[in-house]
């Protein structure tokens, strides 16, 4: 109990840490954090830096993260999300992120993930699994293809550095709908995190941050697998 106990007032010091630099904006998204156990979506012998602002390696080809927790609110403020909500979220990492957007989404809304990696893949299943989440729809694929079966989609995050918001995204996309990437190559310069607002006349960007991702794999990635 008191290791649970130390991990909650962690959660509850970097809600209010990051309500004060601006990054969390929304009740919303600040109680989602406090609701899902971080520590439970890193390596066993990590989880002591859950709450760190500093991505952890997690299972994969050794280049997967779970990403800094200050990524999460950068990437869900602007996307809006809400009950009832078709999410799509493409490199599933560790099931952190599509713990947090069911939480933001409700039961009446929907969670897809779609994770390329099988040894990510199956870590992120063990997570959300064992911590509740299991109606995530967590798919074992090529994420840059989406997945028709739930959509359209009302927002859609790319957490991998892509060349560009690949078309089967965009076709998938609601109109109006949004999706964030961070496009660009990854360098030792990073990437710009962008948001696209798809309307019915087309759709606009807008670039939010400067950020650092691995590459994208897949298609319509940097690289097929």
């Amino acid at each position: 109990m008191r290791y649970m106990e130390g991990f909650r007032r962690q959660r509850e010091a970097m809600v209010a840490r990051y309500r004060a630099a601006g990054y969390i904006t929304s009740n919303p998204v600040a109680e989602a954090m406090l609701r899902v156990p971080r520590e439970e979506f890193m390596e066993p012998s990590l989880r002591e830096y859950a709450y760190m602002d500093a991505p952890s390696p997690i299972p994969g080809d050794g280049r997967q993260t779970i990403s800094a927790p200050y990524m999460y609110p950068v990437t869900y403020e602007p996307l809006k999300l809400k009950p009832g909500d078709h999410v799509l979220e493409v490199g599933a990492g560790s099931g952190y992120g599509a713990a947090l957007a069911r939480e933001l989404v409700g039961k009446s809304g929907l969670v897809v993930a779609i994770e390329i990696n099988r040894e990510t893949y199956e870590f992120a299943s063990s997570n959300l699994e064992r911590t509740g989440y299991g109606d995530v729809r967590l798919i074992l694929g090529d994420g840059t293809l989406g997945h028709p079966g739930g959509a359209p989609y009302d927002a859609v995050s790319i957490t991998a550095a892509s060349p560009d918001f690949p078309p089967p995204l965009v076709e998938q996309l609601r109109s109006p709908g949004r999706m964030i990437a961070p496009i660009g190559a990854a360098s030792f310069y990073g990437q710009d995190l962008v948001l696209f607002e798809k309307t019915g006349e087309g759709g606009k960007r807008r670039t939010l941050m400067q950020v650092a991702y691995v590459p994208l794999i897949g298609e319509h990635g940097w690289t097929r697998r």
